[in-house]
């Protein structure tokens, strides 16, 4: 306990700001787009609660920052709350002239637009950050080196070690930790033949090592070895292949695309069981990845959100009520059926989209615990 409260500077901090920046950006899509469709703005919101500060500008928007930094919102005129639901009430009380000026008054159209800006919002960051890393320093691909050996792992069972480079599984040259990663689960269960290089302590010289045995893992309760694709080994170093702008645009865009896919296959697998949950990270772990990626380097943090970015702006496209891909549902609903969905409707659906979103936060949350061993702190 007392490491992570003497790091909350390393940590927390860096991820506060990451994290307000990456808010910032998402509400701004949806705010700009907003207006620029003559919807009126009530509060832009970066963090949840009681307000600490803030100001009003000429177009009557309140303008804040709110106690609980986890977050934010964009309420427009006509809002119930700050998840964008209408405020029937308000709204039959209005004109025709102030009704024009709420996100409900406007076409399908210009509501999904208004919806998708805030994603699309993160999506461009992203693009912008990645971009700029390919064109200036150099496109990141994680090498062959381990950076770390899972307790208990296939790789600890092999003798594997940190800072040991894998140049082949079994007959197939490996030069990337991608290439680790799509060769591995395939061989669950089969021998598996892993050749290093190693490097010697007083030597400028690497010694070739062969280490040998099954894609299999001690099962703490039956201690029995049963087949998995984990090889239990953590990335440990960092090449980089300079682009130019063009090509440094054209790889942004794949790299956006391949992390969008590669993270929905993984929350698919998830769903279907799979793949654990326990993948699954919370504040704390993200918290601890900004503040890593700090002590890395501008490179790193800018590429750490750049990542967090993507996956902001893919969760919040998920079609789930509550999140703004379930708006989009409900508005691409509408423009079919030639009239909304009903209110009541719209109540279950928000919800029980509610409780997903909370159940996923208490998945995430319980994984931060076991992984930073916070329940033992209140063992007396």
């Amino acid at each position: 306990m007392s490491y992570l409260l003497g790091n909350i500077t390393e940590y927390v901090i860096p991820f506060l700001i990451v994290l307000t920046v990456l808010v910032f950006i998402h509400e701004l899509g949806h705010y700009l787009v907003a207006r620029w469709n003559g919807v009126k703005i009530d509060v832009f919101s970066i963090g949840f609660g009681p307000e600490i500060f803030g100001w009003t500008d000429k177009a009557q928007t309140r303008w804040k920052f709110s106690l609980i930094p986890l977050g934010g919102y964009v309420r427009m005129y006509g809002d119930a709350d700050s998840s964008s639901r209408a405020d029937s009430q308000s709204l039959s009380a209005m004109d025709e002239a102030e009704k024009a000026k709420t996100l409900h008054g406007k076409t399908v159209g210009q509501r999904m637009a208004v919806v998708a800006a805030g994603p699309i919002a993160n999506y461009l960051l992203a693009m912008i950050l990645m971009t700029g890393i390919f064109a200036i320093k150099g496109e990141p691909i994680i090498n062959n080196q381990i950076g770390g050996v899972i307790a208990g792992s296939v790789a600890e069972h092999l003798g594997l070690q940190k800072d040991d480079r894998i140049i082949k599984i079994n007959e197939t040259p490996v030069s990337t930790f991608d290439d680790i990663r799509a060769l591995i689960p395939p061989l669950k269960g089969q021998d598996i033949r892993v050749t290093v290089e190693r490097p010697e302590e007083g030597k400028a010289e690497k010694a070739t090592v062969i280490a040998t045995g099954k894609m299999a893992q001690l099962d703490a309760e039956t201690k029995e070895f049963k087949p998995t694709q984990h090889l239990g080994v953590r990335p440990g170093g960092m090449d980089y292949q300079q682009l130019g702008l063009l090509a440094a645009i054209g790889q942004a865009a794949k790299t956006c695309y391949k992390m969008t896919v590669d993270t929905l296959a993984s929350i698919g697998q998830m769903l279907t069981f799979n793949r654990s949950s326990s993948e699954l990270v919370g504040i704390l772990g993200m918290g601890e990845m900004a503040g890593e990626s700090a002590k890395s380097g501008l490179v790193s943090l800018f590429w750490f959100m750049a990542i967090l970015s993507v996956n902001l702006g893919m969760v919040n496209l998920l079609p789930i009520p509550v999140l703004d891909g379930g708006h989009l549902v409900f508005y691409a609903i509408e423009g079919i059926r030639g009239k909304p969905v009903s209110v009541r409707a719209q109540e279950i659906a928000f919800t029980v989209g509610l409780v997903i979103v909370l159940f996923a936060m208490f998945l995430s949350t319980k994984n931060d615990l076991v992984r930073f061993n916070i329940l033992s702190w209140f063992k007396f």
